[in-house]
């Protein structure tokens, strides 16, 4: 069974659901939709998955959809489509973080392979994204003494410079300290920093 999802969105109902049938026929799971707002309201499931989009749509186009996809955080890679494709708009595409860009009318294998490229893309984003999600459990765990040393120590700081600036300890750093790198499973401060990096822990709070 393929564990992979392909959402199309086109304004042409025709083309959606002749590109539909043709991965469906390749054992794809497929979601087709006519606009942008329902691809922006369907419930996006945890899997790999890749978007065919094209550039040219009512209302929400291509570009505009990307642009509001990364605000929301929806992070699937995206396969541009058009049928009136030119150099400037393949760059832009690609410049905004598009796998592939598919003047229309393309062949089955062009598809097929920009799709297989984008999926490998979506297994990488999402095995980061678990990695991140796994690390943010560890810092809820964290106290608010602790998650406030832990912001300091992802600076760079010494607890030596830790316990001036709070007014406290020696001591009671060490201590947080000992119980921020248990907590966050980390063996030295190099993977703490390395951690405090992938939660986007960069600056302590005052």
């Amino acid at each position: 069974m393929n564990t992979s999802i392909i959402y199309i969105v086109d304004d042409d109902a025709s083309i959606c659901k002749a590109t539909s049938l043709l991965l469906r026929s390749n054992g794809f799971i497929v979601e087709p939709f006519v606009q942008a707002s329902d691809f922006l309201a369907f419930k996006h499931l945890k899997m790999p998955a890749c978007l065919l989009l094209d550039i040219r749509l009512p209302n929400i186009n291509g570009f505009a959809l990307q642009d509001i996809m990364a605000q929301q955080g929806i992070i699937i890679p995206i396969i541009f489509m058009t049928g009136y494709g030119d150099i400037p708009m393949s760059v832009k595409a690609m410049k905004a973080g598009a796998v592939d860009f598919l003047p229309k009318p393309f062949t089955e294998k062009k598809l097929i392979d920009a799709i297989t490229l984008a999926l490998s893309k979506s297994k990488v984003q999402n095995k980061k994204q678990a990695e991140v999600a796994k690390i943010k459990q560890r810092v809820d765990t964290l106290s608010p003494r602790e998650l406030e040393v832990f912001h300091f120590v992802a600076q760079g700081m010494m607890n030596k410079n830790i316990a001036s600036k709070r007014g406290t300890s020696l001591q009671t750093i060490k201590v947080h300290r000992g119980r921020v790198m248990q907590k966050m499973q980390a063996k030295t401060v190099t993977e703490l920093i390395h951690l405090a990096q992938k939660a986007g822990i960069t600056s302590a709070t005052v």
